[in-house]
């Protein structure tokens, strides 16, 4: 071979050579573009879910513990039995050694109901849980239901602000993933979230549940089966006796405010004024038409 068609042969070579490696990175650029694509094509709601769904398998496949530790805001809130900052109380309060080594307890949960607001910065979900001693046991051993309020993050990922559930003696359900249907997200305009909280914080004080209640509410006590209805609700509360007062310490609101939550404290008293009963209380409000109406209400008692 002469030395011209050495010099063609190398030319062709590295143009060949060239022309590989451009493809392959169209190739990396079309693979990207599509990921990119298929995550942006997820509305919040199901970003949401999905990461409610990555909590539970993560304290599944570790530990309850820190899978908390890695899905609560830095501000979230954990009832202990009273309200709490999470992770500072879970810093302070690090899990006994376990009475038998050979047993991995697990807290399994999933999300079947969720809200979102039209900002698409904050959520709810809600759905069954069930504890067995050990993973491996046939059936749980205490079951219950949870509520999540989420905030996205100035990151764009999802953690949880507050985290409240009951218990109640029966299955509330199947442990199956749950994917909601893809929504549009509607226009808004946002609004002075501190006002906003401050407004959703007075209509909390002047509390009327049969009068502030949306006609799909979801009122959770321990010892039930969620109520769900307005009807089932207001029916529910009418067997309970005693006096109940309560006082909101704190709440948010989406950037839309059209969804916020407020959380306090409340005690029952009968008629001589004796308190029977006191516990914590996170209501999740929804703007409907101008006003706002609670579209979850969950009790937590403490211990006497």
């Amino acid at each position: 071979m002469d030395p011209g068609e050495r010099a063609t042969s190398s030319y062709r070579s590295r143009r060949f050579t060239r022309i590989n490696a451009d493809m392959k990175l169209i190739l990396v650029l079309v693979v990207c573009l599509v990921v990119n694509i298929a995550v942006q094509a997820q509305s919040p709601l199901q970003e949401m879910v999905k990461t409610e769904q990555a909590f539970s398998k993560m304290a599944e496949e570790k530990n309850a513990r820190d899978a908390f530790m890695a899905f609560i805001a830095d501000d979230g809130l954990l009832f202990r039995p009273g309200a709490v900052n999470g992770k500072k109380w879970m810093s302070e309060h690090p899990v006994p050694p376990p009475k038998n080594p050979d047993k991995k307890p697990l807290l399994a949960w999933q999300p079947s109901f969720a809200g979102m607001s039209a900002s698409g910065d904050m959520g709810f979900t809600t759905g069954p849980w069930e504890a067995k001693e050990d993973i491996k046991d046939e059936k749980p051993q205490a079951y219950g239901h949870f509520m999540t309020v989420w905030k996205k993050q100035t990151d764009g990922s999802w953690k949880f602000v507050v985290d409240l559930g009951i218990s109640h003696p029966q299955s509330g359900g199947p442990q199956t993933l749950w994917q909601p249907a893809d929504a549009k997200m509607p226009s808004f305009k946002p609004v002075n979230v501190a006002a906003a909280t401050e407004e959703l914080l007075t209509r909390d004080r002047k509390f009327n549940f049969a009068s502030y209640a949306s006609p799909d509410v979801r009122l959770y006590r321990i010892g039930n089966l969620p109520y769900i209805g307005k009807q089932a609700a207001v029916e529910a509360l009418a067997k309970n006796k005693g006096h109940v007062t309560w006082q909101p310490i704190g709440g948010d609101v989406s950037r839309a405010g059209d969804l916020g939550y407020t959380h306090g404290t409340y005690e029952v008293a009968d008629d001589t004024k004796n308190v029977t009963e006191h516990g914590s209380y996170v209501r999740i409000w929804q703007k409907q038409g101008v006003e706002w109406r609670i579209v979850m209400d969950v009790t937590n008692a403490h211990p006497k």
